[in-house]
């Protein structure tokens, strides 16, 4: 039993549920993350965190290139002082379609820049059959907080330039849910129009990683390891229960716009995302939470299970841009 803190688990195995789809059962019976320490550089050894990126993106580049979908998209690389977005329309965009997605690309807020936040933003674009927007947003070790958040408000404001809030939403997944989250409270606090709505999957609400599954899915989760040692890097030395470096602690009652969050049974960051909706919910913010059966972290993607949940976006998506008003801000 342990002490009167915690609860000693014998090891055991775990079964892949058979009622998964093929795809999903592939998964999760061949994870990418064994469950040990994941291995990371000393904070302050620059070069080696180059190194990691370097090697990991590497790894995640023919991976990405498999799943992102092959259908045809415009990709319009735009220049915000010096911040590139990938402005990416889908070829089968349906008519009438009048509003964006800023999407902030996951990464663990170290990974994934460049022609890698190209192939997510695609493949964004291509599944949830909506235009976005996606900045390749600066991170550490050379741009460490608050540089990516900067980066995303750049890309907001230029949004709110070219389009009433009321057709903007803000998406993010994994880190990038924890960017979106953060753009929205800074938004808010800075006075600016809230967007019409969040979607949040499997967020990285947290950087102090205290949620119950940090420690129930550890080594559960086919894919993903506890991220402390790239959250400090991120953090710089700053405060990680500062709302803008982990949403989940941020005061909500003064406003945020309607959110749609997915997790899944075995992801990590299960904790986040339930969390955060019950932080939404607890501020009367609408909010609905999709939890996908036996999923890790970033679901099944290109599996039945995953395209449940897009078409799940997708509504959402249609039902914030068809409204009038936004929820909460100075600028609403």
């Amino acid at each position: 039993m342990g002490d009167a803190k915690t609860v000693r688990v014998p090891a055991r195995d775990l079964p892949v549920p058979s009622y998964l789809s093929p795809i999903a059962q592939t998964i999760l019976a061949n994870p990418s993350y064994d469950g040990g320490p994941a291995a990371f550089p000393d904070q302050d050894d620059r070069e080696g965190w180059r190194a990691h990126i370097r090697m990991a993106e590497a790894g995640l580049m023919p991976m990405l290139q498999q799943i992102s979908p092959s259908s045809p998209a415009e990709v319009i690389e735009r220049d915000l002082d010096g911040l590139c977005v990938f402005d990416v329309t889908p070829e089968d965009l349906p008519a009438g379609s009048g509003g964006v997605v800023l999407d902030l690309h996951g990464g663990g807020l170290f990974l994934c820049g460049g022609e890698l936040c190209r192939l997510m933003a695609i493949g964004i674009a291509t599944r949830l059959k909506t235009k976005v927007w996606s900045p390749d947003y600066r991170m550490p070790p050379d741009h460490p907080y608050p540089a990516a958040l900067d980066d995303a408000m750049t890309a907001y404001r230029a949004l709110l330039e070219q389009y009433d809030p009321s057709r903007i939403v803000v998406h993010g997944a994994s880190a990038g849910g924890n960017l979106a989250a953060a753009l929205i409270l800074r938004a808010r606090d800075e006075g600016l129009a809230m967007p019409a709505g969040a979607i949040l999957q499997t967020p990285e609400a947290d950087l102090t990683e205290s949620g119950d599954s940090f420690h129930v899915n550890l080594g559960v989760d086919p894919g993903l390891a506890p991220l402390m040692p790239v959250n400090l890097l991120y953090a710089n030395g700053h405060d990680l229960t500062d709302p803008y470096l982990s949403p989940l602690f941020g005061d909500f009652t003064k406003g945020f716009p309607p959110t749609i969050l997915t997790t899944g049974t075995r992801d990590l960051f299960l904790s986040n995302t339930v969390r955060m909706h019950r932080a939404l919910r607890a501020a009367d913010i609408p909010a609905e939470l999709h939890v996908v059966e036996a999923a890790g972290h970033g679901n099944f993607s290109g599996a039945p299970e995953g395209d449940e949940i897009d078409k799940e976006i997708r509504h959402f998506l249609e039902s914030v841009l068809s409204q009038k008003t936004v929820t909460g801000g100075e600028g609403s």
